[in-house]
Order: C-alpha cells, then structure tokens, then sequence
C-alpha cells in the first residue's frame, strides 16, 4: 500500500465547493471585444506580433515569446486588432499592461492546425511547440511549462508530481476537469513522462473530490498507462507544490534548492491538458477552466476565452444585489479585481462574487500577544511573529535572516491569528520594499560603473591625443636633420625648401615663356613689313617695360610676370 507522509502546520477552512460541481463545463459566448494582455506568464514579455487594423484568426500567434523563459499568446478568436496599447490587468496592483485589443467579428474562425507526432520530435523541438503553443502552469504560477521540462543532467528524475489536490476553498475548476476531460490529461502526462523519464508518476487529488479521484482511476486504465492516482488529505495547503511533493513522496524542498534537484517534478493537471490540446490537436492555449461562484445565483464552472473582460461574464454569474466586489483566486491567496475592464488570462482560475455576509469586513488589529498559533500554522516551518515585528519597524535585514522569502502567502497564519492581524500584508510589503531597494542599489551600481567608465574613456583619449601631438612634434624636429638609412649607398643631401628661390624660378619660368611667344609672332624680316606695321610694332616697344630678375621678387612681382605672360 502507498505510504504518505505529512508537512507541518495548515489549516482546514470550509470549501464551499459543493454548489459549483453541481453542473457541467459551459462555453461562455465570445465577447463583443476581447483584451488581450502579452505579458501571461512568468518571464520576458512577449513581443507584439501584429499591428492596429490586421485581421486575426482563431488560435493565430499575436505576441512572439521573449528568450527561454517566456511563452507565447495567441488570439481567442478571429477579428481585427483595433489597438495595441496599455489597459486594466487583472494584477493585485491595478496598473495597466500592454494589451492586443481584437473586435470580434462572430465567426470564430480558425488558423489551418496542425496535429504533430511528438514521438518523431526531438525532444527539444516538443519544447519548442510547447513554448509556442503557450502553455504554461495553470494552477496559478503561470510558469512556462516548457523550461520546467527539462531535467537536470546530473540529477537521475524519481519522481513526477500531477497536482490535482485543488486545496483553495470555492475554487472546483480542476475538479470537473478531471470528471470530464480526464483522458486528455492523462495523455498529456504521458507527454511529460516521455521528456522527463521519470521513474514514478504520482497524480495526487484530496480526498474530498471521490468523483475526480474515480474518473482519473478509470482515464489511466483506459489509456493503458501505469500512474498512480493516490488520494491525499484534505488540509490546506496541500495544494502548493512543495507540499504535495512532501506528503507523496517524503523529499522536503529546501529553500536554496529546486524540485529538479531532487529528482521531482510537478505539474497541474490543467497544465497537462492544454499540452495534449497543444501536441494532438495543434490547439494553443486561448481558454481556460474559471469558477464562477460565490454570492451568486448559479455557481458553476465555464470555458471562458483568455482577453473576457470581467464585466461579460457578470451576467452569467447572476450576481446578488448585495455584491460589493470580485476576487480573482481564492479567499486565501486572492486579490480584488481592479475593475469590471480586467481580462480573464492564463492565472485566473476563480471569480468569486463577495459580499459581507461571504467575507465580513475585517475586525480592527489588535496588538500582538505572540500566542504561537502562526507559527505552528506556518506549513513552510517559519516564524511569522518575528516577521511581523521585524517588517513593522522596516528592520527588513533581519526579515531576511528569518526567510522572509520562504514565505508562499499562503494566509494560514493570517487565518489563525487571533488578534486579526493581517500578516500577510506585512510580509508582501517587506518584500516589495526589499525588491524596491534591490533595483535603487542595482541602478545606483549601474550608474557608478558607467560613470567610472566614462572617466577611464576621456583619461585614456587625453592620453592617446597627448601620446599623438608629441609623436607629432618629435617627427617635426627629427625631420631636417634625419639621416638615411644605411643602405651601403652614399647618401644624398636633400637641399632645403627655399621659398625665395622658388619665387625667382616662377618668374624666370615667366620671362622665358613671355619671350617665346614674342620670337614667334615677331617676323625675321622686318624689312618687308609696311609703314603701318612697323609703326604698329614701334608702338607695342614702346609700351612694354622690360622685365628684370629681382633680388627679392614679391609675390605681387608674380603675379605682374603672370600677367604680362598671359
């Protein structure tokens, strides 16, 4: 019999999953337009891959990834791009994110899909489609599935972790995932188990979800593999990764370390899905599983096309008068959605309608009386007491020194605290300062580094222009008396410039050329020239002023000679 074993601390809340699973998975209708944000998944932003006025079809790549540790977005369905620009993101910071904006056009047409063999892949090329395909984790990380599927050379793969525990209370996407589509899933895990050679393939489902655990039982045995589906406890957060790999196989994830480095890997179930979808159908990732649930008239799960703004989905929620807002997540780990504009993306999993009779506003702080229940909550082991200490005086040195980044958020001291405090909070501030004070001394690093360059750089050019004039200069006085070669030759003197002698030369060059041309046009005979020549030719004699070689010719002087040459 499969032996399991425990984590420390968690909490058991009250599910309210019973109404959602009542009915089946419904297809939401396409929306009049669709927001569609790059920027799904852990890693570089994709780049824009269309412009304002394109035509887009169902399924087409709009955003390119960015580097390895990215993933590509596709469009939910066929129409124009009417914008590319920033709008709302479903994000717990409300700030907005470039978007592809597509107006429907109602005929939800396809691009040409390609079905692919995977086993006549290389496996880095089933990489590449994955990565193409855009599919990423589902169950909340949105960490690019693709990059996790490649183990690490010296560590031998023991284990293969399929998360379908679902530990968030209202949330039953996964749980009608599997009733239904869980021989999609189950092929999908062969696609992982073929990259990553594990010895073992664990599916681990709590065990409050009977139907899911008998659907996968029976999808496994259709498909003919040898997973195990092993059902685990009902405690949250037996969901997180790092649990379910705890209580299923006993290795504890050590902080500085990687499930990989272990020899484990974990997947979501939904995850699995969409890579089967991906592989055997040439279908990206444009929708996905989302509970609609809460205060409303008719929980259940729907299809929903990633880029659904959160206003086209109220009328399917029914929501009651008294709803005030809507949580993307969990009560535990969720965030308020910042408007009715935000899009359903790749890590919304639940819309839960809240009123105060669901979540009551929150009773007033009260002071710490360090009872311990936080820190036996805690299921990562810290202690959530010193944390909030050490955060409320900004001492965020020593929230380090406590792990502060061990933290997953996962509320349960929060949960337990008697006193309302809400430590959460405190921790995720801790962080965002920590991170805010990381980037300041990275770009004060940086602005150093550039300055101290920049000095080196101009040094080094004063450096080189003195080393050049003084070359200059050597070369300048070296010049007249520099002496050949020994070539076994005797060397010849080369006489200096003499700008005198070379004005004298120019002039006499003149007088010759001058007293050429008066020979030619002058006859020998002058006897047979007529009175009116000779006089003619006594008149030029005596206009012309005979030309004597200077001492010290002027270039005045030059020019003159020049003329008179002319």
């Amino acid at each position: 019999m499969f032996s399991l074993f425990k984590f420390k601390g968690g909490i058991k809340p009250p599910t309210y999953k019973a109404d959602s699973v009542r009915f089946p998975i419904a297809a939401a209708p396409v929306p009049a337009q669709l927001i569609v944000p790059l920027h799904q998944s852990i890693g570089g932003q994709p780049h824009p891959l269309v412009q304002a006025g394109d035509r887009v079809r169902k399924g087409q790549r709009i955003g390119a990834p960015d580097k390895w540790i990215s993933s590509a977005v596709h469009a939910p369905t066929s129409g124009t791009v009417i914008a590319i620009e920033e709008r709302l993101a479903a994000h717990p910071s409300g700030l907005p994110t470039l978007s592809v904006v597509i107006e429907a056009d109602g005929r939800d047409e396809w691009i040409k899909r390609q079905p692919v063999d995977y086993g006549r892949l290389e496996p880095e090329q089933v990489r590449e489609l994955l990565r193409d395909a855009g599919v990423v984790g589902l169950g909340g990380a949105v960490f690019p599935s693709h990059a996790k599927l490649t183990a690490a050379s010296d560590v031998p793969m023991e284990e293969l972790v399929i998360n379908g525990a679902e530990c968030e209370p209202f949330m039953s996407c996964d749980d009608l995932l599997m009733r239904e589509r869980g021989e999609d899933i189950v092929r999908g895990i062969g696609i992982f188990r073929d990259l990553l050679q594990p010895k073992r393939v664990l599916i681990g489902i709590e065990d409050n979800k009977p139907e899911a655990i008998a659907a996968m039982q029976a999808a496994v045995k259709a498909v003919g593999e040898n997973f195990e589906v092993i059902a685990v406890p009902t405690l949250y957060p037996a969901g997180g990764a790092k649990q379910l790999i705890r209580v299923l196989t006993g290795k504890e994830i050590p902080a500085s370390k990687r499930s990989p480095d272990l020899g484990v890997q974990c997947f979501n179930v939904a995850t699995a899905y969409t890579a089967w979808r991906a592989i055997a159908f040439g279908e990206p990732v444009i929708s996905r599983i989302v509970t609609l649930t809460g205060n409303v008239a008719q929980p259940r799960n729907w299809e929903v096309l990633l880029g659904t703004p959160l206003r086209d989905l109220v009328p399917l929620m029914q929501p009651k008068a008294d709803t005030n807002r809507y949580v993307m997540g969990g009560p535990m780990m969720g965030f308020d959605m910042p408007g009715l504009d935000a899009p359903i993306v790749k890590a919304t999993n639940c819309i839960i309608a809240s009123s105060p009779a669901i979540f009551p506003p929150p009773a007033p702080e009260m002071p710490c009386i360090r009872c311990g229940a936080c820190a036996e909550a805690c299921p990562h082991e810290l202690q959530p007491l010193e944390l909030y200490w050490f955060a409320r005086a900004h001492n965020f040195g020593k929230t380090q020194e406590y792990n502060l980044f061990d933290c997953i958020e996962c509320g349960c001291c929060s949960y337990v605290c008697p006193s309302r405090i809400p430590l959460v909070q405190y921790f995720r501030f801790a962080k965002s300062e920590i991170w805010a004070r990381e980037r300041e001394k990275e770009n004060a690093d940086a602005a150093r580094e550039r300055f101290e360059l920049r000095n080196e750089r101009e040094e080094r050019e004063k450096a080189e222009k003195a080393e050049r004039l003084a070359k200059a200069a050597a070369a300048r006085v070296a010049a007249p008396t520099q002496q050949p070669a020994d070539t076994g030759q005797p060397a010849t003197e080369q006489p200096a410039f003499d700008p005198d002698a070379a004005k004298k030369a120019a002039i006499a060059a003149a007088m010759e050329r001058a007293r050429k041309q008066r020979e030619q046009v002058k006859p020998k005979n002058t006897d047979e020239l007529t009175v009116a020549q000779r006089k003619e030719i006594a008149e030029i004699e005596a206009r012309r002023v005979p030309l004597q070689e200077p001492q010290n010719a002027s270039n005045a002087e030059i020019q003159r000679a020049q003329r008179e040459e002319e």
